[in-house]
């Protein structure tokens, strides 16, 4: 399987490029063995770049469970580098649309003078909020009860194309035993599909630090649909304010995140190309 390793802020994908490679017959089963940082290429999961008619390109993510996920905001900002670097000739100027289970994404290059890209800025859309787009069990979805150290604590429920569930913490989210809290709330039987999990705290300056249990991963270095989650979930009780940017610290860095007052929300970001290869899976 050829493919290239990048990453958004250390959340790191293996990506196939099917305009030049056919990617794995099977590719649930290629995902976690791919994924595998010990027997494998190493990565937070497995994402193929595909032609398309409807868009510049298309995006297939599978997580390192092997699940397929709808929505990677990190994977799209390393798409559209990938796709300006790789295949510009596709793309019209400095934006890239790709295409994903959760509808278009436009991602627009910023660059220095030299012409080197810089950041990523991506239409997020609007984030959803009913229990259906979750979904989850609940008929108070921003309001919900979610299992927290022996207890609950409230959750604030966000659909960014992908579940998300933003907790509020008092205490530094790197103090939280994550491997033992994220699992109950990402499995609990309030969320059908699973969901994924933003730990939250409200810092003085009005930026968010925060850290994620991702469905069907685990812990990674930074989450840009969770980001953006965290985000609105912010501006939606009053912690942040819409139409200025906010900045979400993530263990690999910093994202910059948008909430307008129509409800649509911006991500911009770092993205990078390790290396390429071939494995044999």
């Amino acid at each position: 399987m050829h493919f290239v390793k990048m990453h958004g802020l250390g959340n790191d994908y293996i990506y196939v490029d099917e305009f030049l490679y056919p990617g794995p017959r099977d590719i649930a089963a290629a995902a976690p063995r791919a994924s595998d940082r010990h027997t494998g290429i190493g990565g937070d999961g497995l994402v193929l770049i595909q032609p398309t008619d409807a868009a510049d390109c298309r995006m297939r993510m599978f997580n390192a469970d092997g699940s397929e996920g709808r929505m990677c905001g990190n994977a799209i900002r390393c798409i559209a580098y990938y796709m300006l670097v790789r295949h510009p000739e596709r793309c019209k100027g400095d934006a890239v649309r790709i295409e994903t289970l959760s509808g278009l994404r436009a991602v627009t290059a910023q660059r220095d003078a030299q012409g080197r890209i810089l950041s990523l800025r991506a239409d997020m859309d609007e984030p959803g909020f009913s229990a259906q787009s979750i979904p989850v069990l609940s008929d108070a979805p921003q309001d919900v009860d979610v299992p927290f150290r022996g207890g609950t604590k409230k959750g604030v429920c966000v659909c960014m194309g992908s579940p998300h569930v933003v907790l509020f913490v008092d205490e530094d989210p790197m103090e939280l035993d994550l491997p033992a809290v994220g699992p109950a709330v990402e499995c609990c039987a309030l969320f059908p599909n699973r969901v994924n999990v933003e730990f939250v705290r409200v810092l003085a300056d009005g930026s968010l630090q925060m850290r994620v249990w991702e469905r069907g991963t685990g812990e990674t270095m930074a989450c840009g649909t969770g980001a953006c989650a965290a985000a609105s979930a912010a501006v939606l009780n009053g912690h942040c304010d819409a139409d200025s940017p906010i900045t979400v610290k993530l263990i690999g860095g910093d994202l910059s995140i948008t909430v307008s007052s129509d409800g649509r929300i911006t991500m911009t970001g770092p993205a990078a190309k390790v290396y390429d290869g071939v494995a044999e899976l």
